[in-house]
C-alpha cells in the first residue's frame, strides 16, 4: 500500500469521530440563550425559527432570556459553556457592537464564538410620538439642531443595534442627542409613546402595530431599500443622510470549539427551517427578510462589522467603559 493511500485512509479515519458526533447530535434538549428581554425582535425571531427547527432536530429547544449589560451577560454564559452543541446563543448584530462599547469584555467576540447561521434581517425605523409634531425626518433633525442638548433617544441597551443605529444617524445628520438605554423594547416603546423620549430606532416588526394604530409616527428606515411594510417611509439615504444604514441581523452562534460537523449540521437544518413556507410566512409578517449565510460567511460579516462599529463609536465619541 502506498504512503499516499495510507495518508488518505488516516485522514478519513480522523474525520470519523466528527462525523459520528454530528450524526448522533442532538440526543437531549438544547438550551438557547437570548441576551435581551421577551418581546424584543431578538427574542421573537429566534422563537419563530425554533418552532420549526426543534421538530427537525427531534429535541426541544429551551429558550432562556438572560438580560443585562447590553447583551454581554447572556453572551458570556454561552462563551463559557461546554462546546457540545447543547448551549446556543440567539443574538443580533449587537454582538459586533459590544467590542466598541465595553473595554473589558469577559470574552473575545471573534474568538470565543462559532457563528452558526443567521435567521434573517430587518431594518429599524425611527419612531416618534405624534405629539412631537414632526411630519418628516428633516423637521425632527432641524428641531434637534435648534435646541442643542434637549433631545434624547431610546435603545434596548448600551451596545445594542438600536443604540448604534441612532449613533450612526446622529453622525450622518449632524445633531446631538442623549442616549437613554432600557432593558428591553417594551420599555423603550412606552417612553417614546408617552413623549418622555424623543425618538427610537426600533426594529420594524416591533413598531408596526403602534404605527398602524397611530400611536407612533415613522419618519425614516435604515435599510438599503424601503421596507415593504412601510412603502411611504424613506430610507436614510433617500432622506439625504449618507452612511446611516444599519440593518439588523438576528442569528445563532455556538461556543468556540463546537465540533465543525455539529455547526455545519445546525447551519443546514436552520436554513431548512427558515425556508419552510410556514416559517417564511411568519417571518414576513414580522417584517423579517430571511438570510442563508454559511458559517464562514457569517463569521466574515461579524469581523467586518466589529471594525466598522469601532470606527463609528470613535467618531461618535463613545468611549468603551
Amino acid at each position: 500500500m502506498t504512503m499516499r493511500r495510507l495518508a488518505a485512509i488516516a485522514a478519513l479515519v480522523a474525520l470519523l469521530p466528527a462525523a459520528s458526533a454530528a450524526q448522533d447530535w442532538p440526543t437531549r434538549p438544547i438550551r438557547a440563550i437570548i441576551p435581551f428581554g421577551a418581546g424584543s425582535a431578538t427574542d421573537l425571531v429566534p422563537r419563530i425559527v425554533f418552532d420549526q427547527l426543534s421538530p427537525q432536530l427531534g429535541q426541544p429547544i429551551v429558550v432562556e432570556n438572560r438580560t443585562g449589560a447590553g447583551g454581554t451577560l447572556g453572551s458570556n454564559a454561552v462563551a463559557k459553556a461546554d462546546p457540545d452543541g447543547y448551549t446556543l446563543l440567539a443574538h443580533s448584530n449587537a454582538l459586533s457592537v459590544s467590542p466598541a462599547i465595553y473595554a473589558n469584555l469577559p470574552y473575545d467576540t471573534e474568538k470565543d464564538f462559532a457563528p452558526v447561521a443567521p435567521f434573517g434581517s430587518l431594518p429599524a425605523v425611527l419612531i416618534i410620538a405624534p405629539s412631537k409634531g414632526h411630519k418628516t425626518i428633516q423637521e425632527m433633525v432641524a428641531a434637534a439642531k435648534a435646541r442643542p442638548g434637549s433631545f434624547n433617544f431610546a435603545s434596548v441597551g448600551v451596545g445594542s443595534g438600536t443604540h448604534l443605529s441612532a449613533e450612526k444617524f446622529k453622525l450622518a445628520a449632524g445633531f446631538e442627542a442623549t442616549h437613554v438605554p432600557f432593558r428591553g423594547g417594551p420599555e423603550a416603546l412606552t417612553e417614546v409613546i408617552t413623549g418622555r423620549v424623543e425618538f427610537y430606532f426600533c426594529p420594524i416588526n416591533t413598531a408596526l402595530p403602534y404605527i398602524r394604530e397611530g400611536k407612533l409616527v415613522a419618519l425614516v428606515t435604515n435599510g438599503a431599500t424601503r421596507a415593504p411594510e412601510l412603502p411611504d417611509v424613506p430610507t436614510t439615504l433617500e432622506a439625504g443622510y449618507r452612511n446611516a444604514e444599519f440593518p439588523i441581523w438576528i442569528g445563532m452562534l455556538a461556543p468556540a470549539r463546537t465540533p465543525a460537523a455539529v455547526v455545519d449540521k445546525l447551519n443546514a437544518e436552520t436554513i431548512k427551517a427558515v425556508k419552510t413556507p410556514s416559517t417564511l410566512e411568519r417571518l414576513a409578517k414580522a417584517g423579517i427578510a430571511p438570510l442563508t449565510w454559511t458559517p464562514a460567511e457569517f463569521a466574515a460579516r461579524i469581523r467586518a462589522e466589529i471594525a466598522d462599529n469601532m470606527a463609528v463609536a470613535k467618531a461618535a465619541g463613545i468611549k468603551p467603559n
